[in-house]
């Protein structure tokens, strides 16, 4: 009777754990942030601009690892292609500042841009332009990834969205159009990728608001106003707008004076930044973020 019960016992906790372990694989930092993203919009998400990129060379691999190590919520990479049709990460059109070589992305083949050293302060690092699908690789299970999609043709964002897909990606990503209106050539491709449109005035708000679904919206602080954004909120999208430039360089004279700016713009609950790691330290300690 021991032996039957001690079995029964030990068959019944196998069990438990058989059905436990799907749900704690799930549990991934991304989920976390993903959960905080759609369902928290009382806590302020930080995005990295070109990922870490003061600290290691913008939109590469190690930037990318140390915004994940950092804390950020999300990651902003640019995607390109090359002479031989590699879609690969770059802010610039051509790769003049990044590197010590000139020319223009799409007149290197993957195998050459290989060769050619990333630069951080000047110097020459280990990093390398990296592609693509191995930023999305880098960034799986534990940050969301804004695509800056540089590219014109609707055959390249096709593929893009393909690379998205098939590295599992959809759940990540948030697709930036910059003409709003293209949400629905990307809803299109694959309606499992999110979209962040980008307005530039109020009636592009209530356009996109009317006729598109979509987690957040990128505005800029020139047609801010509480009544707009708060139809943006009231509809579970999220505001989307940037420190670059003004707020950040404020944070560079005097710390706290460009958050404490931007802030008053209260509905504002994505900020895109060049110091994320700063930013993060600032909304915490106000009970902003989680």
């Amino acid at each position: 009777m021991k032996l039957n019960k001690l079995l029964r016992i030990i068959l019944s906790s196998l069990v438990s754990m058989a059905l436990l372990q799907p749900l704690l694989a799930q549990n991934t930092r991304v989920d976390t942030i993903l959960n905080e993203f759609y369902h928290h919009p009382e806590h302020v998400m930080v995005t990295a601009h070109r990922s870490a990129h003061l600290v290691d060379p913008e939109n590469s691999l190690a930037a990318i690892r140390k915004a994940i190590k950092t804390g950020a919520d999300i990651i902003e990479l640019d995607v390109r292609k090359t002479k031989d049709g590699v879609y690969v990460l770059s802010h610039d059109k051509n790769i003049d500042r990044i590197t010590s070589s000139k020319g223009e992305v799409s007149s290197y083949t993957f195998d050459e841009l290989k060769q050619i050293p990333l630069l951080q302060n000047g110097q020459a690092t280990s990093e390398r332009i990296p592609t693509f699908e191995s930023a999305l690789r880098a960034a799986k299970d534990h940050i969301m990834v804004d695509i800056d999609f540089k590219l014109d043709s609707l055959e390249d964002a096709i593929n893009v969205c393909k690379i998205i897909r098939e590295t599992g990606m959809q759940k990540q990503v948030l697709f930036f159009v910059y003409d709003y209106r293209y949400t629905s050539t990307v809803d299109s491709i694959d309606n499992s990728i999110a979209v962040m449109p980008r307005a530039y005035r109020k009636e592009d708000v209530l356009d996109i608001l009317k006729n598109y679904k979509v987690p957040v919206i990128h505005v800029d602080p020139g047609f801010y106003n509480h009544t707009l954004m708060g139809q943006i909120r009231s509809q579970n999208v999220r505001v989307w707008l940037n420190a670059l430039g003004k707020f950040d360089d404020l944070e560079k004279t005097k710390k706290n004076s460009g958050y404490d700016s931007l802030l008053q713009m209260k509905a504002v609950n994505v900020i895109q930044t060049d110091y994320p790691a700063n930013l993060l330290k600032y909304l915490r300690e106000r009970g902003l973020h989680r």
